[in-house]
């Protein structure tokens, strides 16, 4: 039997990490949430984990006043996070606690010498350099819960490091594909959060139809397998089943093939290298018939080619981007902005911070908290 972890236990990956639990026999040796006391106290009874962690302390105190019948230990904030995660039984740990929140849980888990799935993006995003260079030194996996970089992960057994010409990253195109910036004007938020393909959050729902995820995914990408941003080759698939594919210098391309189901890129890295059954639905390739790629649109959806740009750029440039697109997601989520300016404010503070260099953590959130001040700025004008 497996013991996991679930950072994020209340969110849209969390919940299908514990479905996975369920359907897979996993003992859930620890879970956090962030606010929503509710579904914290109903996994804590469900898995009886040794310890809950809620990331704010009034949430906390809730929580230990429902789980008072139980002997379940409630800790509270970043602290109590990271306190849990060391204390924790568990060999594998899922974080999908979402955005800038997820980074130092990830850098605990790696210093616990646990093994990490890892679905905060985040993570890679603002300090990929860091985070690979300590799991190197602390001989700790970390496998990819992406459905892209999964597909990428599986992908690459065909071959040697040396071997790959590019990697082919997929991408659904969002709800507004083929949609001009004059169209995207008036989408409203309704529109944004009625994605074709995938069941999200809506923070990640919003990134993929602004097609700032896909940037954020060329990034994550570059850090996990030692590939340049330069030869990471977005297509835009709008069928959800090939995932993301591997190109040799023999130009044979390996490709892995599924049901879009992020169930199964959960089991496949707690259960790596074993494959076992799983519940999601076994893919029908002729009833689906045929399969379609195109460009993606980067005058339309300029902040995939921002995300590139950042990367290039190294230093503290990908977590600036972070940053600005977490506050002005979170401004249109709140309709105090529209559509196109997401890209707007984003673009604008990674303008301003241009050439901003971090080589810790520290500065690196340092970085990460000007940004977002700055981002908070343009929304208020």
């Amino acid at each position: 039997m497996k013991t996991i972890s679930v950072l994020g236990a209340t969110g849209s990956v969390g919940q299908q990490a514990l479905d996975v639990a369920r359907s897979r026999g996993y003992r859930v040796d620890y879970i956090t949430a962030n606010r929503d006391v509710a579904a914290a106290e109903l996994a804590a009874r469900e898995f009886h984990p040794s310890c809950v962690a809620m990331a704010s302390t009034e949430a906390a105190s809730d929580l230990r006043a429902r789980l008072a019948d139980t002997d379940i230990t409630v800790l509270a904030g970043e602290e109590g996070i990271r306190e849990g995660i060391y204390a924790s039984s568990s060999s594998v740990v899922v974080n999908s606690i979402i955005g800038e929140a997820g980074l130092l849980p990830t850098l605990t888990v790696i210093d616990s010498g646990k093994r990490l799935a890892l679905a905060n993006k985040e993570s890679l995003v603002i300090a990929g350099s860091i985070v690979m260079q300590r799991a190197r030194a602390r001989g700790v996996e970390i496998l990819p819960v992406d459905s892209e970089h999964s597909a990428i992960f599986q992908s690459l057994k065909s071959g040697k490091p040396s071997e790959i010409k590019r990697i082919l990253l997929t991408a659904s195109g969002g709800p507004f594909y083929k949609k001009s910036r004059e169209e995207l004007a008036r989408v409203t938020l309704a529109d944004t959060l009625a994605h074709p393909t995938w069941k999200m959050g809506k923070k990640i729902t919003v990134d993929s139809a602004t097609l700032m995820n896909k940037g954020f995914e060329v990034i994550e990408a570059a850090h996990l397998f030692g590939v340049g941003a330069d030869r990471i080759k977005v297509l835009v698939h709008r069928e959800s089943i090939l995932h993301s594919a591997v190109e040799y210098i023999d130009n044979t391309v390996i490709a892995e093939l599924s049901v879009p189901d992020m169930r199964m890129c959960v089991q496949y890295a707690v259960d790596y290298p074993d494959r076992c059954p799983t519940s999601s639905a076994q893919l029908d390739l002729i009833s689906l018939g045929s399969l379609t790629f195109a460009e993606p649109d980067t005058e339309a959806f300029p902040l995939l080619a921002l995300a590139a740009r950042a990367m290039s750029c190294g230093g503290a440039m990908p977590a600036i981007l972070n940053a600005a697109d977490e506050v002005a997601v979170a401004a249109f989520l709140e309709e105090r902005i529209g559509f196109l300016g997401i890209s707007e404010v984003v673009s604008e503070t990674f303008e301003r911070l241009l050439g901003s260099r971090a080589e810790t953590v520290e500065e690196l959130i340092a970085c990460d908290r000007e940004a977002r001040r700055i981002a908070r700025e343009l929304i208020g004008k």
